[in-house]
């Protein structure tokens, strides 16, 4: 209860604890709540306030609400890096002091943003495994395995990166082994074993593992299907596009995958997957022409 607040409007009034007690309470029931804390019962505390013009909710703790504008700035951001709008999400979590997150679990999600995002843009890998380890090294608090993961995955993306494949694939078999069975409870763990299967798939096609690459993608597809989420839809769709390219697939199941990709892309606004697309596309045609 911030009875500051509420002694600050009483003053702002210019009464004394009488004058404001007179017809509600007595003088000792408003002492005892302005001096020891006492809070009168409801009837007579909403009579105090109305008297006062101070909306009731003024006094009570705001709950949750120290958090909801890095909440806000780390939601835009994770939809940045699903979009592959990498400068837009970096520009968000610098506006945020990590120092000042005391919930574990904000600042998990905090350095997992930063460490992807710094992959994308070439950051030091010094750097990245830096933001990593500040989840693998936290002790483990309930909900926190799905960071671990991403850890695990961002770690594997930075030495694939890195042309080190073997410490790559070290990495991502330890997340396979147990991201087809995490159980999502929300909408952004949805969101993150997306991710991280995708991502997975991504590395396999590097490595001309197609099968396995196909595989993890056509997964990450049903998954957006059965959840009824579209963000990493058009990436999936992209990057089967690619793996058929690779693999000298007909034409027209290339262009079948581009197609998809791109219906996929427009629901989510991708700007980024849209352009790669049309140039997929123009790519793809020309090699028909000639």
């Amino acid at each position: 209860m911030n009875i500051e607040r509420f002694i600050e409007a009483r003053k702002e009034k210019g009464l004394s604890q009488i004058e404001l007690a007179d017809g509600i309470c007595t003088q000792a029931t408003l002492s005892r709540f302005e001096n020891n804390g006492h809070v009168p019962n409801l009837k007579i505390l909403i009579k105090l306030c109305n008297r006062l013009g101070l909306p009731m909710g003024e006094l009570f703790p705001k709950v949750g609400v120290k958090y909801t504008e890095i909440i806000e700035k780390m939601n835009k951001a994770e939809f940045f890096l699903i979009t592959s709008e990498y400068e837009q999400s970096q520009a968000l979590l610098e506006t945020i002091s990590v120092c000042k997150i005391e919930e574990p679990l904000l600042a998990l999600r905090y350095y997992y943003l930063k460490g992807f995002v710094m992959i994308f843009q070439d950051a030091e890998i010094t750097d990245i495994l830096f933001n990593f380890d500040q989840i693998l090294l936290e002790e483990e608090v309930k909900d926190s395995e799905i960071f671990r993961l991403l850890a695990y995955t961002g770690i594997g993306m930075v030495f694939s990166r890195e042309k080190d494949q073997e410490k790559a694939e070290f990495y991502f078999n330890k997340v396979l082994e147990r991201i087809y069975t995490y159980p999502t409870k929300e909408i952004e763990d949805t969101w993150r074993v997306l991710n991280i299967v995708f991502q997975c798939g991504v590395f396999y096609a590097e490595m001309d593992e197609f099968d396995a690459s196909n595989a993890l993608l056509e997964y990450a597809v049903s998954i957006c299907s059965d959840n009824h989420v579209t963000y990493y839809l058009a990436r999936a769709a992209i990057q089967l596009a690619k793996n058929a390219i690779t693999q000298n697939k007909p034409q027209h199941i290339i262009l079948e995958l581009i197609y998809d990709a791109r219906a996929y892309a427009k629901i989510n606004k991708n700007h980024v997957g849209l352009k790669l697309l049309s140039d997929m596309e123009k790519e793809v045609l020309n090699q028909v022409e000639e």
